[in-house]
């Protein structure tokens, strides 16, 4: 599928870009071929083909939860630039 200059332009307004002259046509070679690229997928027979989400089998890679002891607040806190009453003082975001 070729696609024109005028199909070019709405898209970049769609996309609210100011294209110059050089880009123009470059993006207008450039999504021509990805077009092109799309209609020779198109004709291959998919009627056998079910739906998928993932082309490979999927499984969990990661490992199990374990409970393990935690390090100890005044540990944590020996870094923290501020702290107040055991916890982590930081500036107020919300106002």
């Amino acid at each position: 599928m070729k696609l024109d200059r005028e199909e070019i332009e709405h898209i970049a307004r769609l996309a609210r870009l100011g294209l110059s002259e050089a880009e123009t046509e470059r993006f207008q070679s450039q999504l021509s071929d990805i077009m092109e690229n799309f209609d020779i997928l198109q004709e291959v027979d998919t009627t056998d083909i079910l739906p998928t989400a993932h082309v490979i089998e999927m499984e969990n890679v990661i490992r199990d939860d374990k409970v393990a002891p935690s390090l100890p607040q005044d540990e944590i806190l020996a870094n923290a630039p501020r702290e107040e009453n055991g916890f982590f003082r930081v500036r107020a975001v919300l106002e």
